[in-house]
């Protein structure tokens, strides 16, 4: 008899305690989780970053020609309706004839928005970074939610942040900011 009060009191413990942590799930706050993919090749690097809670952008790294470049779908249709691109080579100070090392990710940033006709940045930064000079360079593109909510076609240029070095360029640790472009 006594096994059995503890078998029947384990079964009751076990379903108000089910029961407390369903109840108190409802004012546990929510934390979104983001994930970002990057892959690459020996000529080409994809990563996908947000443009704002609803979307996200694809960006492309053509190593042979430095150019990078970004599309979004359409809310609508699920179509490519919004395209951007730059060229990251004179950011990076790639000298001609070199072969570039690139790497590129993305990560997240809620930047302040100036005001006017330029559009706020897009919620993630593209990185792009090239291993012989040793100069890492933020871009974002420039992002409008209610052009996209409307279905409106985007396009323009990837704006360059901010150029910095992960290291010198004798192959030495981290020196900070880039001074010159």
């Amino acid at each position: 008899m006594f096994l059995n009060l503890n078998k029947a009191g384990l079964g009751v413990a076990l379903v108000l305690g089910i029961a407390l942590g369903a109840a108190l799930t409802g004012f546990w706050p929510s934390v979104p989780m983001y994930a970002v993919a990057t892959d690459r090749n020996d000529s080409f690097a994809v990563a996908t970053g947000y443009c704002d809670e609803s979307v996200e952008a694809v960006y492309f790294l053509d190593f042979l020609t430095g150019d990078l470049t970004a599309a979004v779908v359409a809310k609508q249709n699920g179509k490519f309706n919004a395209f951007y691109t730059h060229n990251v080579i004179a950011d990076l100070g790639i000298a001609p004839g070199k072969t570039p090392r690139f790497l590129i990710t993305t990560g997240m940033a809620d930047l302040r928005h100036s005001g006017g006709k330029v559009a706020a940045p897009s919620r993630s930064l593209i990185y792009v970074s090239e291993l012989t000079t040793g100069k890492v360079a933020a871009y974002a593109i420039p992002w409008s939610s209610s052009a996209w909510t409307a279905g409106q076609r985007g396009s323009g240029e990837i704006v360059l942040l901010d150029v910095g070095r992960f290291r010198s360029a004798g192959g030495g640790g981290a020196v900070g900011k880039e001074t010159e472009r």
